[in-house]
């Protein structure tokens, strides 16, 4: 009987034995499920820094139809691989978004990648992100290795050390290197600057700043060349409509006060503006037709306004710089001027696709040789067509991205006669609940045709 008793605790023992060691190996078989390379970059990199509110983060976002791009979870991948970026100038090198096994050819490595030196120096629009740090050198090159794997949806392809890798892809140390002057580069020309300032953690600064150039007589001006700090939104050049009612010299003039509240004396002077040159790339430069030149008469002086955004709980700078180059008056067949027609007049209604109409006319026979336009964050299309004439309703200029509009040089000038002149077609989605108006702030709207003409 004792003998039977023993035999069975041995029998139970064994087998309580048994499934321990099978429900530890079990256990100790279980690991944990691999996360794609592609899941890394999205949890590590997309999520937290690019589809953020406002950003990439839904259709919703103001920036949307300037990017058309998505970067939340479920969507980013099918968004970014093998889709034709909304970028011009990407566009026309042939660049996707996302192209498999090549990193130098997709937009989104370029974006991320602040040092424009690595694509030959061209500016395929702000940086990314916007009002941020830029990624570290770990990231970016995760980022670069991904795409040179074939950029899969799927699979380790990419070390995820990497991610851990914080050497900082632009320096800390605030060595902001200017760009040298037109006579460095053995050329005439004169070189405006914008001091260091401080653009304080989140928050947007816009300024102006009246300098004087230094011409001491009248100058001629056939090429433009700007240089921003990181974070910068645009840099633009005006000139102004009565000149009799100046800002003081080298005045900071801030659009907006330190509450964030519009500062209303320097949202009036923007109304004497009229655009000379610049746009919203960081650095860019803009080369007049063969034999134009802008004139600007002896002892001029230009309104420079910077803008940046700060998205960080740490500030940043912003600082700027204009070279203005100049040719000899016998070089010059034919002196452009600015084009600025600018429609005041309209409203849109609250959650509302609207299209605005207006005609402009020249009092002169006039040569366009540039065109460009501008709107704020609800433009969606920018149409200009020409008005009056033989060529009544042709259409010569067409933009879809309100934030950086195209600029096209026309090789042989559009000759308009007196009387004749553009009409700009310009549909609105006002997605607000409130009815929006022409207005200098960032919540109103605007509608304006920029370029350069001469006379015939």
């Amino acid at each position: 009987m004792q003998r039977r008793l023993y035999q069975g605790i041995t029998i139970l023992v064994g087998a309580l034995l048994t499934i321990s060691a099978c429900t530890k190996k079990s256990i100790d078989d279980t690991t944990p499920v691999a996360v794609s390379s592609f899941g890394l970059m999205q949890d590590r990199i997309l999520t937290p820094t690019c589809a953020t509110s406002g950003c990439h983060a839904s259709m919703s976002d103001a920036t949307f139809k300037q990017h058309g791009l998505v970067l939340e979870k479920s969507v980013a991948y099918e968004n970014l691989v093998g889709v034709v970026p909304f970028n011009a100038l990407s566009k026309a090198d042939g660049h996707l978004r996302v192209k498999a096994y090549k990193s130098l050819e997709s937009l989104l490595y370029h974006k991320l990648n602040w040092d424009a030196s690595h694509h030959g120096g061209k500016q395929y629009g702000s940086p990314m992100p916007l009002g941020s740090t830029a990624l570290t050198v770990g990231q970016i090159e995760f980022v670069r290795r991904w795409i040179e794997a074939g950029a899969p949806k799927t699979g380790e392809v990419v070390d995820a050390t990497l991610l851990d890798d914080k050497t900082p892809s632009v320096s800390t140390n605030d060595d902001f290197k200017a760009i040298g002057t037109p006579q460095s580069e053995g050329v005439d020309g004169y070189q405006l600057k914008v001091d260091k300032f401080t653009v304080q953690p989140n928050f947007e600064r816009e300024l102006f700043v009246r300098r004087n150039i230094g011409n001491t007589a009248d100058i001629y001006v056939n090429r433009i060349k700007l240089q921003s700090r990181p974070n910068s939104h645009h840099m633009v050049l005006y000139d102004f409509r009565d000149r009799t009612t100046l800002p003081t010299i080298d005045q900071v003039r801030d659009l907006r006060n330190t509450d964030n509240s519009l500062n209303i004396f320097t949202a009036l002077q923007m109304s004497n503006h009229i655009f000379l040159g610049g746009g919203t790339q960081a650095n860019q430069e803009y080369t007049f037709p063969e034999g134009t030149a802008l004139l600007l008469p002896a002892n001029y002086s230009v309104d420079l306004n910077p803008h940046y955004f700060n998205k960080t709980s740490n500030s940043l700078y912003g600082e700027n710089y204009v070279n203005l180059y100049t040719i000899d008056k016998t070089k010059v067949k034919n002196v452009v001027k600015t084009i600025d027609f600018n429609n005041t007049n309209f409203s849109l209604p609250a959650n509302t696709k609207t299209t605005i109409t207006k005609d402009f006319t020249f009092s002169k026979n006039v040569k366009i040789v540039m065109l460009t336009s501008h709107t704020h964050k609800y433009g969606e299309k920018y149409v200009i067509k020409i008005f009056g004439g033989a060529r009544n309703g042709e259409v010569i200029y067409e933009n879809a991205d309100w934030e950086h509009p195209a600029t096209i040089n026309f090789i042989t000038p559009i000759s308009l006669n007196k009387g004749e002149g553009l009409t700009s077609v310009v549909t609105y989605n006002n997605t607000s609940s409130q009815k929006i108006s022409f207005g200098l702030t960032s919540d109103d709207e605007m509608d304006i045709i920029f370029g350069y003409y001469y006379e015939q």
